[in-house]
């Protein structure tokens, strides 16, 4: 045998041992997003119930929801940068789970209102950390499996969020309110045990990093500005409803805590389908501006209809309804974010996008919690009515791509 076929086979062999060490390695990082989500999400579908159970108003609810999208305005940039300037990972995934873990700490660390609304803080400082395990992963991949990649890392997000949240109903049932917190704490230390194995990862500091000087001309892309204020919109909706006030609703007219698991998977699951195949699908059908209007306008007509809902079975048809219209709609306005932005400047679009929407995140909740304690709960539901129906509105007056865009766009 010749030295030069000698020479192939030993390359070929250290290749297929570094493509095995890289399948366990993005397994392994997927096992500790898993353990992140579940121990972020696990408490998510009782928290307003169980701050009203603190003694908390409708006010003060939605302050505690509200706080954990103000902390991801003033923490996401930040914590990208910090990450991109010391061109390190691993301490950064190991801050999300030392927030999250400690979040759920501080949740049981009194019964005022006031540690639940410092508790949910810590937890958007938690979720803040997400932007470098997003980084992380992708690292894992060669550019041109970007896009495999982060579908990977969104669907592993949803089966941890999915898989918790429908527990976490059942755990109050049966063993009080602390139950989930317990739990999300106990998965939080054991993913950071998990992290000390993790690897550091240093990359280009040049090639995902977030600019401050690009902001300036990111910022001036009109359709970037728009799809930020439609996803403001978006996420005023979302944690209004099924990650605000519709547990509340549902409690009140008579479900019991172990119930809302099933809230939970009538939302969620459509939700899922509808970010796999339903923006694909409906874009082909009906464009991208067809398909935003569908999502907004279904949402605000399923969102308008909960507090007239008598039963659970028929407040589960309304999460159908709406878990399925905003799955159409938050991929479309994440591919769209970057679409009209260069390649060099896509990080740092993509900061500026997730934290606008994160204004939705605080601002939504919040003004919900006011217009709770003023209206009762219809109130709430009523500005998240509004608010999607002004986003449809606004989807047909900014959205005037042609038809075929959306497939050309998703299949990117």
């Amino acid at each position: 045998m010749s030295v030069s076929a000698v020479q192939q086979q030993v390359e070929e062999r250290q290749g297929e041992q570094e493509a095995k060490q890289q399948r366990s390695s993005r397994l392994f990082f997927l096992v500790i997003v898993f353990m992140f989500w579940f121990s972020s999400y696990i408490y998510v579908p009782v928290l307003s119930p169980y701050v009203e159970h603190l003694g908390a108003s409708y006010v003060m609810v939605g302050a505690v929801l509200g706080i954990y999208g103000l902390m991801q305005i003033l923490f996401r940039v930040p914590i990208g940068i910090g990450s991109d300037l010391l061109n390190r990972r691993r301490p950064f995934i190991m801050l999300g789970l030392i927030a999250s873990g400690g979040s759920c700490l501080l949740f049981m660390a009194g019964s005022q209102p006031g540690w639940a609304l410092a508790a949910r803080a810590v937890s958007g400082i938690a979720a803040s950390a997400w932007v470098v395990y997003s980084v992380m992963f992708s690292g894992y991949f060669k550019k041109e499996e970007a896009g495999s990649a982060m579908a990977m890392l969104q669907f592993t997000t949803v089966v941890a969020q999915l898989t918790s949240m429908m527990i976490s109903g059942y755990m109050v049932d049966h063993w009080g309110w602390h139950a989930p917190f317990i739990a999300g704490t106990i998965v939080a230390v054991a993913a950071i045990l998990l992290s000390f194995r993790l690897p550091e990862q240093r990359r280009d500091p040049q090639a995902s990093a977030i600019r401050l000087k690009d902001l300036a001309s990111v910022i001036k892309e009109p359709l970037l500005v728009k799809v930020s204020l439609l996803s403001v919109l978006a996420h005023c909706v979302l944690f209004i409803t099924m990650f605000g006030y519709t547990p509340n609703q549902a409690l009140d007219i008579g479900a019991s805590k172990g119930d809302l698991g099933w809230l939970t998977l009538a939302f969620m699951l459509p939700h899922a389908l509808a970010t796999l195949y339903g923006s694909r699908m409906f874009g082909r059908w009906l464009g991208d501006r067809g398909t935003l209007m569908l999502g907004f306008a279904g949402s605000a007509l399923f969102t308008l209809l909960i507090p007239s809902m008598p039963t659970l079975l028929a407040l589960c048809a309304t999460q159908i309804g709406n878990g399925f219209m905003q799955g159409l709609i938050f991929p479309l306005l994440l591919g769209k974010s970057v679409a009209s932005v260069e390649p060099a400047k896509r990080a740092t679009a993509m900061g500026f996008y997730q934290a606008v929407y994160a204004i939705g995140m605080s601002g939504g909740p919040f003004v919900a919690g006011w217009m709770s304690a003023e209206y009762g709960l219809t109130g709430g539901f009523w500005l998240g009515a509004i608010a999607a129906a002004l986003a449809a509105v606004l989807s047909f007056l900014w959205m005037k791509e042609r038809k075929e865009s959306s497939a050309k766009e998703l299949a990117k």
